[in-house]
């Protein structure tokens, strides 16, 4: 019996050696495996949505029901569709009045007369129950005729599509950044999303996230909500906070956004990421 016994104890410890190194050889695959996990999902996050919002040249638009009506302001062309008839006028300077964000185009042409207000008040589509930032209203009326037309609905401006990306910073108040500037953190970065005009992205320590202000010629980060992370040095971070809160003005070429408030220098330079 002894005999026995011994070759059977042998075995059964030599085979629990097995199956733990089976899972000791195993643990490393699978840490690979989650580590891969990981990267596809931060590189899920950072992927861009596409845009939802039809492109067309215009960089307002506004429509009303009871009659329904649709207008849209080109660079080039003031565009009025109503169900009779669609009126196609030049472009006019805006109007703005002094004490409120109320701009006014007032056309005059040898077939029309038209009076377009566009007020910075909140307007609820009657129909959909849409909430627009802006209150519109048109009144026309043929040059040689005496009856003048009165539309009103809601409206919004279009954002600039080329904003539509995720941007790193390079360059701040003129200087380039690098991750040393920020603590070895990352340099701070955003998503700009047209479609809800939101930003969210880094700052250099924290988490941040905002809404966009946009009108023509008029870019605003607004709204600005970041975390409250402590980390040695954080006057770059504010720094860039304040920057970018002071901006109004933007520009996008060669794959870089720059970001200014009405100066000759540049408050921030972004590069895009492909």
């Amino acid at each position: 019996m002894r005999k026995i016994l011994i070759p059977i104890c042998a075995l059964f410890l030599f085979s629990n050696c097995i199956e733990k190194k089976k899972q000791e050889t195993s643990e490393p695959g699978s840490s690979e495996m989650e580590t891969k996990d990981t990267v596809q999902v931060k590189e899920q996050i950072r992927q861009m949505e596409p845009i939802t919002i039809k492109i067309d040249g215009s960089y307002f638009k506004a429509t009303g029901t009871e009659p329904f009506w649709g207008l849209k302001i080109y660079d080039d062309k003031i565009e009025l569709q109503t169900m009779e008839d669609t009126i196609v006028t030049p472009p006019s300077e805006a109007i703005k009045a002094q004490d409120a964000n109320i701009k006014m185009f007032r056309i005059k042409t040898e077939a029309t007369q038209m009076d377009i207000i566009i007020s910075n008040k909140e307007c609820i589509n009657a129909m959909s129950g849409e909430v627009f930032p802006y209150t519109v209203t048109a009144s026309y009326k043929s040059t040689d005729g005496d009856e003048t037309r009165v539309l009103e609905g809601c409206g919004s401006y279009i954002t600039d599509y080329k904003l539509h990306d995720i941007w790193v910073l390079e360059e701040m108040q003129g200087a380039p950044v690098s991750k040393k500037d920020f603590n070895g953190n990352d340099v701070p970065n955003m998503e700009i999303n047209i479609n809800n005009n939101r930003f969210s992205g880094f700052s250099g320590c924290n988490r941040m996230t905002g809404s966009i202000f946009y009108e023509k010629d008029v870019l605003r980060f607004t709204q600005v909500a970041s975390t409250r992370m402590a980390c040695p040095n954080m006057e770059k971070e504010s720094e860039f906070l304040k920057a970018l809160q002071r901006s109004t003005k933007h520009k996008v070429e060669n794959n870089r956004l720059y970001l200014s408030n009405g100066s000759k220098e540049n408050l921030l330079v972004f590069k895009k990421i492909d």
